[in-house]
């Protein structure tokens, strides 16, 4: 069981360690949010998921307190799933509506022009 757990959370801090080298290196707004939310949102969920293996496992083993530690985690994990994603959109949408262009060319498809 302890292999699990390791290797869920080893996934899960790979995830947000890649979240972070991404928030450094890409350029603009918008492809930094994407590294930040489909990164940390992975790396979460795969921590909580160790979370609630952990729990389960010491209250399978007889500890039932630890059931409460799963169910924090897996209502933590839905928090995330939800919020997260809904943040990263509506920092998007007021980074667009405001101005703030990509850092290099692309077709914009909402105004149908090119931005330098």
């Amino acid at each position: 069981m302890w292999e699990l757990i390791y290797a869920l959370l080893s996934i899960g801090i790979f995830f947000n360690l890649l979240a972070s080298v991404g928030l450094l290196r890409f350029p603009d707004v918008y492809t930094r949010l994407h590294a930040g939310t489909k990164c940390t949102t992975f790396g979460s969920i795969f921590i909580a998921l160790a979370v609630i293996a952990y729990g389960l496992w010491k209250w399978y083993e007889g500890d039932k307190t630890m059931i409460s530690l799963a169910i924090h985690a897996f209502f933590a994990l839905i928090a995330i799933l939800l919020t997260n994603p809904t943040g990263a959109h509506a920092i998007a949408r007021a980074a667009y509506r405001s101005g703030v262009k990509p850092a290099k060319a692309v077709i914009d498809e909402l105004g149908g022009e090119k931005n330098d």
